[in-house]
């Protein structure tokens, strides 16, 4: 149950300020909601950021957890066969194991995204067979994929304990 109280009232982050070039502009873009995901994450307190909210079993790790999946699959090549399973963090694993798993996952990534200089090439993650979208593509998903679950993320951590903002 959350607090009437905030306990934290941050004010929101302005759109991130990023080059021109295409590729500038969606990754900083994405970066901009990796980071804000991640921060929603990082403190919430146990059992609550594990708990289901709503009827689906949506939580606030679990969501961290997929997304790490998502970004791992995209940028990787990680064959992901369970979706579903990826929104449940293991019960070992504490806050600080799957905020510190998604920030190394997404520097991978951003490692990855580093060599594409061509937002119309393919992504070159190692999956036989199986070619990558394009760069310009696994971007936009990946902005309209962090920023539903950063939105989902942001009415959890309200209701775990009254924090808002970015």
């Amino acid at each position: 149950m959350p607090s009437t109280t905030p306990h934290d009232h941050r004010g929101d982050a302005p759109p991130p300020r990023t080059g021109n070039s295409e590729t500038e502009v969606l990754r900083g873009f994405l970066d901009y909601l990796r980071t804000s995901i991640a921060a929603k994450a990082e403190g919430a307190p146990e059992p609550q950021v594990r708990t289901a909210a709503v009827p689906s079993g949506t939580n606030l790790l679990g969501l961290l957890n997929h997304l790490t999946f998502v970004e791992r699959s995209m940028f990787l090549g990680d064959d992901v066969t369970d979706w579903q399973a990826t929104f449940q963090a293991a019960p070992a694993d504490s806050v600080a194991d799957v905020v510190a798993r998604y920030r190394e996952t997404v520097g991978r990534a951003n490692d990855v995204l580093d060599g594409c200089t061509d937002p119309g090439a393919p992504v070159p993650r190692p999956r036989p067979g199986r070619p990558g979208p394009s760069v310009r593509w696994a971007l936009a998903h990946m902005i309209e994929e962090t920023g539903r679950h950063a939105g989902h993320a942001d009415i959890l951590r309200e209701l775990i304990d009254g924090s808002t903002g970015r």
